[in-house]
């Protein structure tokens, strides 16, 4: 079994109160966690090695979600940058 290590040096919120940052963080680990779990995307990205950097893109997120939604929405994101 391989052993995935995932280091987020910097994430760039914009328009985001500086006080959500723990509950965006941990809907991020959460739902990254649930997603890496998957074995078709763990093969994916056991496939491309090394990664050094993974760019999402702009992400849409409505305004009314709260910030563990914001970090589950992000999650995807990342994964989907896996993907390409």
């Amino acid at each position: 079994m391989k052993r995935v290590v995932l280091y987020i040096d910097r994430l760039v919120l914009k328009g985001f109160d500086r006080r959500d940052r723990h509950a965006l963080a941990a809907g991020l680990q959460q739902e990254l966690t649930r997603m890496f779990a998957e074995p078709g995307l763990m093969r994916q990205l056991v496939a491309k090695g090394d990664i050094g950097v993974i760019k999402t893109g702009a992400v849409r997120i409505a305004a009314s979600a709260s910030p563990a939604k914001v970090g589950s929405h992000l999650a995807g994101s990342i994964t989907q940058g896996v993907k390409a």
